[in-house]
């Protein structure tokens, strides 16, 4: 486990539970003080790749639909009515602190041959110019990311792909959580007992839940990279994660055999 001054390159993913305030809008507060938290981390010399849901969240908003559609185009509608919208928050968010954001929208054939290295030279390079690349599925072309899960993976294979020294994971959730409802902070292997205790999500605007969590969890420390889950609405919760990932939420750390 590296030190926690060495957490140089961070990928932070953000949920789209995190967005919704209870108006079921888009949380504005909430994503100007991510982008101050990242901002300072930047002017540390730190590097940030931001992994964000909640374009389907924020284009079900808009069509003031009140659960998540069921039908694929449908689905595809609101990803890309919601998208445009979420990367102007986030565009005037970073602003405010002198930074330029980036938009990357990737499938898992990105993640496959000639157009990996593509988009490791990308991310790399936006880095290299401290900007922010902020990284979401292609939800309005691709169909099996919108089947099959949430950003939780996707953050996994970004965090291995820019060789991060840390992967962080912000829900609406403390952590993993033990049957009395304790936060279990360290996780040196995700035994059946460990998976036995992560349930799916029931909300309404987004999927995935703890399983894929700990899914995300797995595929990044296998691929060396210490993986963090905590609640995105703890005050300033990325920079004491990443000055300190021991310090919130629950680590999962090097997989013993």
């Amino acid at each position: 486990m590296r030190s926690p001054k060495n957490y140089k390159r961070v990928v932070v993913k953000i949920g789209s539970s995190l967005f919704a305030t209870q108006a079921n809008k888009l949380d504005t507060g909430l994503v100007n003080k991510i982008a101050q938290q990242i901002s300072e981390l930047v002017k540390q010399g730190k590097e940030v790749v931001v992994v964000s849901s909640g374009a389907i969240a924020l284009g079900m908003s808009i069509l003031k639909l009140n659960t998540r559609p069921k039908k694929l185009e449908y689905l595809q509608a609101a990803a890309a009515i919601g998208q445009h919208e979420l990367m102007h928050v986030y565009k005037l968010a970073f602003k405010q602190h002198g930074l330029n954001c980036a938009q990357l929208l990737l499938t898992w054939d990105d993640f496959r041959q000639e157009r990996y290295a593509n988009a490791k030279h990308t991310l790399n390079t936006l880095l290299k110019l401290n900007s922010v690349p902020i990284i979401n599925e292609n939800d309005s072309v691709a169909t099996e990311e919108i089947k099959f899960g949430d950003n939780d993976r996707l953050s996994a294979l970004v965090s291995i792909l820019v060789g991060a020294d840390l992967l962080i994971i912000l829900s609406d959730v403390e952590g993993l959580l033990d049957k009395n409802k304790k936060v279990i902070r360290q996780v040196d292997k995700i035994s059946q007992k460990i998976k036995s205790l992560a349930c799916p999500t029931n909300k309404k605007i987004c999927v995935g839940g703890m399983v894929t969590k700990l899914e995300a969890a797995r595929i990044a420390v296998e691929g060396r990279v210490p993986c963090v889950i905590a609640n995105g609405r703890r005050d300033r919760i990325i920079s004491q994660l990443s000055a300190n990932p021991f310090s919130q939420g629950t680590i999962f750390t090097l997989l013993k055999k």
